[in-house]
C-alpha cells in the first residue's frame, strides 16, 4: 500500500514519495468479503461516512460522470459539510478531468491513502490517479477491479464525511455488484439514476432498476439529463432526444419510482467538464443549474429522511432487546 500525506484543501500533486504510478501493483484481487475481520474493516473506515449515494445508468453517455462530478460540487458549496467522490468506473475513469484534478497522484501515511482534495471540503479518489497517463488502458479482469474497489473503501482516510457519491461504470456488473455487498457491510443511503429521454436509453434504465430491487438497493430517483435544449439565441425549444415514450417521467409512474428532476442540455456544460471547473458555479442562472440545485436539494433531503428512519430503527431495536 502507498503511504498517504496529501494535505486537505492542498490542490496539486500529493508530494514526493507518493507512489501512485503502477495501475493496481498492490491491489488485492480477491472477490467478495473475506469474514468478519473485513467486514469489521470496512466498517471501521467507513463508520464517519455519514451518507453514500451511488450514481447509476444503464447506459454509457447519458452523463452519469457529470452528474456525479456537479452533485459533489452543488453539496460541497455548504462549506459546513465533507464531500468525498468516489471514483469506481474503473475502465473509462473520467472523473479527475471533470473536476480538474488530471496528473495527480495519491499517496499514503499510517493511516491510509488520502484522497486528493478540489476544495477543503471536497476529496476525490480514482483509478486515474494510478495510471501514468490520463491515455492508458486498464484492462483487468473482474476480481482484480473488484480488489480495488475493495481497497479504495477499506484503505482511503475519508476521514469524517457527510456524502460520499460513488460514480460507477454504465450498466449492471462486477463493480455494482461489488460495491453494494461491500458496503452493505455499513449502510447505503440509495441510488440516483441517470438517463437520457429517448426510449433505447429507458430501456437499459429499466434493467438498472430491476438491478437495484433484485440486491435491495433503495432507489433514490431518476435524473432525465439532455431534456431538451433551449437555443440561447432565438429561445426556441428543441428536443434533441425526441422523448417517443414519454420519456423519464412516464416511466418513472410506470415503474413507481421518483422523478428528481429534468436537466436541460446546456453546451457551457461539457466546456466546464473540459476545463475541470463546477458548472454550478460558471453559470449559476443557466436553467440547467437551477434544476441541477433543486434536485441535489431533494437528493439531500431524502438522506436526511433515511437517516432519521435508520436512527429510530436503532432506536426501537435498542429498546426491544433492553425490555423483560
Amino acid at each position: 500500500m502507498p503511504q498517504p500525506g496529501a494535505v486537505r484543501g492542498r490542490r496539486g500533486r500529493a508530494g514526493p514519495g507518493s507512489e501512485g504510478g503502477g495501475s493496481g501493483g498492490t491491489v488485492r484481487a480477491r472477490c467478495g468479503l473475506g469474514g468478519r475481520a473485513e467486514v469489521a474493516e470496512l466498517r471501521a473506515r467507513l463508520r464517519a461516512v455519514r451518507h453514500t449515494v451511488l450514481v447509476l445508468s444503464g447506459k454509457g453517455g447519458v452523463g452519469k460522470s457529470t452528474f456525479s462530478a456537479l452533485l459533489a460540487h452543488g453539496l460541497a458549496a455548504d462549506e459546513t459539510k465533507q464531500v468525498a467522490l468516489l471514483d469506481i468506473d474503473i475502465c473509462g475513469p473520467s472523473i479527475p478531468k471533470m473536476m480538474g484534478l488530471e496528473g495527480e497522484q495519491v499517496h499514503q501515511s499510517g493511516s491510509g491513502w488520502s484522497p486528493v482534495y478540489v476544495e477543503e471540503n471536497l476529496g476525490v479518489m480514482s483509478v486515474g490517479f494510478l495510471l501514468s497517463s490520463p491515455d492508458d488502458a486498464v484492462i483487468w479482469r473482474g476480481p482484480k477491479k473488484n480488489g480495488l474497489i475493495k481497497q479504495f473503501l477499506r484503505d482511503v482516510d475519508w476521514g469524517e464525511v457527510d456524502y460520499l457519491i460513488v460514480d460507477t461504470p454504465p450498466g449492471t456488473s462486477d463493480e455494482h455488484l461489488s460495491i453494494v455487498q461491500y458496503l452493505s457491510a455499513t449502510h447505503i443511503d440509495g441510488a440516483v439514476i441517470v438517463t437520457t429521454p429517448q426510449e433505447v436509453s429507458l430501456q437499459d434504465v429499466r434493467k438498472e432498476i430491476n438491478f437495484c430491487r433484485k440486491v435491495k438497493l433503495p432507489i433514490i430517483g431518476v435524473v432525465e439529463n439532455m431534456s431538451g435544449f433551449v437555443c440561447p439565441k432565438c429561445k426556441n425549444e428543441s428536443q434533441i432526444f425526441p422523448p417517443t415514450t414519454g420519456g423519464a417521467e412516464k416511466m418513472c409512474q410506470n415503474l413507481s419510482v421518483s422523478l428528481l428532476g429534468k436537466v436541460p442540455l446546456d453546451p457551457q456544460i461539457g466546456k466546464s467538464c473540459d476545463r475541470g471547473q463546477s458548472f454550478l458555479a460558471e453559470a449559476p442562472e443557466s436553467p440547467a443549474t437551477l434544476s441541477y440545485r433543486n434536485i441535489i436539494q431533494r437528493i439531500q433531503e431524502y438522506c436526511e429522511h433515511h437517516h432519521l428512519q435508520e436512527e429510530k430503527i436503532i432506536v426501537s431495536s435498542v429498546l426491544s432487546s433492553d425490555s423483560p
